[in-house]
């Protein structure tokens, strides 16, 4: 029986998740497995990996075979490299002591590239984070900026409509300060000329004739 160790797909539309399983090479891919050895999360950055490490190398050494993508997950894990080096000492290449060091130095330096992988990816989302800070900040001033404009747009549009009113009272105040008091004096009433027309004249007095005594007095002198 063929056996091959692959990934069987779980998780929802959009988000995969992944377990790494050995199977058999005429299963479907998502069907009936052996073997679960461990966990593939490609939605994180970087990608998660949780793997048996010595149960993926027994199902190596006994001859299945893992899929291109299991074999580069196998490989940054370290099993394909240990596998290499068993394989040096079955032919008697080195020691298996030797094969141990080389396999820590490997380790070493993989465990310094992840770190260093890692703090780059710290330092770039840190970066990122200060540019979109930044970026906000600066749309906010702008927002700020365009309703302050506007806000002396409408005072200064209310400014305007205000002067003409303003100047207009003031011109009527100082023209009725400077206009001269007119004091109004009664009207004399005349009489109408055909009332006074109409009035009755004293009748003239007529002179009474001389008596006779005082002719005769008057004629003896």
């Amino acid at each position: 029986m063929a056996v091959k160790i692959r990934l069987g797909r779980h998780g929802k539309k959009g988000y995969p998740f992944y377990h790494i399983v050995v199977a058999d090479s005429r299963a479907p891919r998502d069907g009936k497995f052996i073997e679960k050895i461990g966990t593939y999360n490609p939605n994180t950055n970087p990608a998660t990996i949780d793997l048996s490490f010595e149960k993926a190398l027994g199902w190596l050494l006994k001859g299945a075979q893992p899929t291109d993508t299991v074999r580069n997950i196998l490989s940054d894990k370290g099993v394909m490299m240990k596998k290499h080096l068993l394989g040096g000492v079955a032919k008697g290449a080195f020691s298996e002591s030797d094969a141990e060091a080389k396999f820590n130095k490997w380790l070493e330096e993989k465990s310094a590239k992840v770190a260093a992988a890692a703090s780059k990816l710290a330092g770039d989302a840190r970066s990122a984070e200060k540019v979109r800070a930044a970026a906000e900040t600066k749309a906010k001033e702008e927002r700020a900026a365009a309703i302050a404009a506007k806000k002396a747009e409408a005072a200064a549009a209310a400014a305007g409509e205000e002067a003409p009113e303003a100047e207009e009272a003031a011109e009527e105040a100082v023209a009725e300060a400077e206009a001269p008091e007119v004091v109004e004096t009664p009207a004399v009433e005349e009489a109408p000329a055909a009332e006074v027309a109409a009035e009755p004249q004293a009748p003239a007095v007529e002179e009474a004739p001389a008596a006779p005594e005082a002719a005769e007095e008057k004629a003896a002198e």
